[in-house]
């Protein structure tokens, strides 16, 4: 009886002992399944923010892209900007080279008018002093014809050497006259050429 009750005992013992373990394994399987979950939950947080990481890197390539051409274009602006810059400086000196010639041409016509004005009056004075000169020829050559036909008429017999002497002298002041006439027509040409160069200025 004595060895009964201890193997009774024995095997209610190992009993306990196999729920005992049994409950172990069961709560170690459950801690085992908890441990499954959390990891595969941080899997799923560390996929997720890979994803997320890689949104933002393609964000920020394309921020980058994005910057790049701004500052393609920002340096294309600044090309342009500069050579306005140059060519509104050029269009600068090109006005004030215009207004020095403006200046110039001002002044050169207000001599060339002064000049024309002197030279008009020059050419009346010199036209009226030509055409004294000349009505003094003419009468002059009157004189000497009158004379020379009274000569003729009633001195066929006076020295021939007289009439020679009148002859020469009716023929220099012929000469005479026709170098005054050659300056008035030379003047004339010069006033119509300095006219012309008057208007051309103008």
């Amino acid at each position: 009886m004595a060895f009964s009750s201890s193997f009774h005992e024995r095997l209610e013992q190992m009993d306990r002992t196999r729920i005992q373990r049994l409950s172990l394994l069961q709560v170690e399987k459950e801690l085992q399944s908890h441990k499954s979950r959390v990891l595969a939950s941080k899997l799923a947080n560390i996929r997720a923010m890979e994803q997320r990481c890689l949104l933002f890197d393609r964000k920020i390539a394309s921020q980058n892209f994005k910057i790049l051409s701004l500052k393609s274009q920002i340096e294309n602006l600044e090309a342009k900007y500069d050579s306005l810059s140059q060519e509104i400086r050029s269009m600068q000196n090109e006005v004030v080279e215009l207004e020095e010639l403006h200046k110039m041409k001002d002044g050169f016509y207000e001599a060339k008018k002064l000049e024309m004005k002197e030279f008009k009056q020059m050419a009346c004075d010199f036209v009226v002093k030509c055409e004294l000169e000349v009505q003094s020829l003419r009468n002059g050559v009157n004189e000497l014809r009158s004379s020379f036909m009274d000569l003729k008429g009633n001195k066929r017999n006076s020295c021939n050497s007289e009439i020679d002497a009148a002859e020469a002298r009716r023929l220099r002041l012929l000469a005479e006259k026709e170098s005054v006439c050659r300056n008035v027509d030379s003047n004339s040409q010069l006033k119509a050429q300095l006219q012309k160069q008057l208007q051309s200025i103008m």
